[in-house]
């Protein structure tokens, strides 16, 4: 039946409940309700009783206009995702889903939606959703796969009113969740390449010092350690070149955080290891670069963007462009 109804289904941006796309089907309640007016027809036919008839037909009756309050009150809804955030490996990865009910219409009551994965129970999430107002749901699933990762089938479905029919709808978001790879816990300290397969720890730049206790400008260093009077005669001779103080060292450390500098054969526990430099050279507030076992390499910058450029670079590397 599930594969019936989701195959063909194409990923979309938002989904809309209608006629094409919201399936009934009695529920466990409804089959008992079905078993027991079924008893109480056979026993009003054996006896003769009208009163029987007419609780039968009326209970009856009453579970079928069910049917079609339950579908009026899902038909009209649009379901589109919020944004999505990238997360570590093994962390919960959080699906914001975006309910609104049109203004034209009734409240929405008993929804309840939770993401199809290919494994363990459900995990429902209850919502009322009044008349034109939108009510965020936050889903959930726990990725253990560094990468790209497709946003698992939406299923939405309703019991109301009176929970003898199960009214519901899937949709495929058009969504995809970045998840970073795990740090290694505990992570040695930073390690530097000095040369192409020489290893040594990790070394500062300090720059030339010239004769007179001054050496060139580097990124990072503090404006006031500038020498204005050497960088005016500088200037003035054509150079132009800045100088501060040789005392002074730079404000952020230098490096790059290099695959072979980890000492692992296995690319997995090289990214690891990888991941949790980036960490560190971040909380430094170091001037660093990255060059990934695929042999990718990034700049050196400093900052979130390059902080979550890399992290990015590291949860897809060796790994092929389409998501999980």
């Amino acid at each position: 039946m599930h594969n019936w109804v989701t195959r063909g289904q194409v990923p979309g941006a938002e989904h809309t409940l209608g006629h094409r796309n919201i399936y009934v089907l009695p529920s466990a309640a409804g089959c008992m309700l079905a078993a027991t007016l079924l008893v109480l027809l056979v026993a009003s036919i054996n006896f003769q009783l009208n009163l029987g008839y007419l609780l039968t037909f009326l209970i009856a009756g009453s579970a079928l206009a069910s049917v079609w309050v339950g579908h009026r009150n899902l038909q009209g809804l649009q379901l589109h995702l919020g944004p999505l955030q990238p997360v570590f490996q093994g962390e919960r990865a959080t699906v914001p889903l975006h309910l609104q009910a049109p203004a034209a219409g009734p409240h929405r009551h008993g929804l309840s939606v939770a993401l199809n994965r290919s494994q363990g129970p459900l995990a429902w999430v209850h919502a009322d959703v009044a008349a034109g107002h939108t009510q965020v749901v936050e889903l959930g699933s726990v990725p253990h796969q560094r990468g790209w990762h497709r946003v698992p089938r939406v299923v939405l479905e309703s019991r109301y009113p009176l929970g003898v029919f199960r009214l519901w709808s899937y949709w495929q978001p058009d969504g995809r969740v970045l998840v970073y790879p795990c740090p290694e816990t505990p992570a040695p300290p930073i390690q530097h390449l000095d040369h192409a397969h020489s290893g040594t720890s990790l070394q500062q730049h300090s720059g030339m010092v010239e004769p007179d206790n001054v050496r060139h400008y580097q990124r990072g260093d503090s404006l006031r350690s500038i020498v204005w009077k050497k960088a005016a005669s500088a200037l003035a001779l054509g150079h132009g070149d800045l100088v501060v103080r040789s005392g002074t060292a730079p404000q952020a450390d230098r490096l790059w955080l290099d695959a072979r500098a980890t000492g692992l054969t296995d690319p997995e526990a090289q990214i690891a290891r990888l991941t949790a430099w980036v960490l560190q050279a971040h909380a430094q507030q170091a001037l660093w670069g990255l060059r990934l076992p695929s042999g990718q390499q990034l700049p050196q910058a400093m900052g979130e963007p390059h902080l979550h450029a890399c992290l990015a670079a590291l949860a897809v590397d060796g790994k092929s462009a389409a998501p999980h």
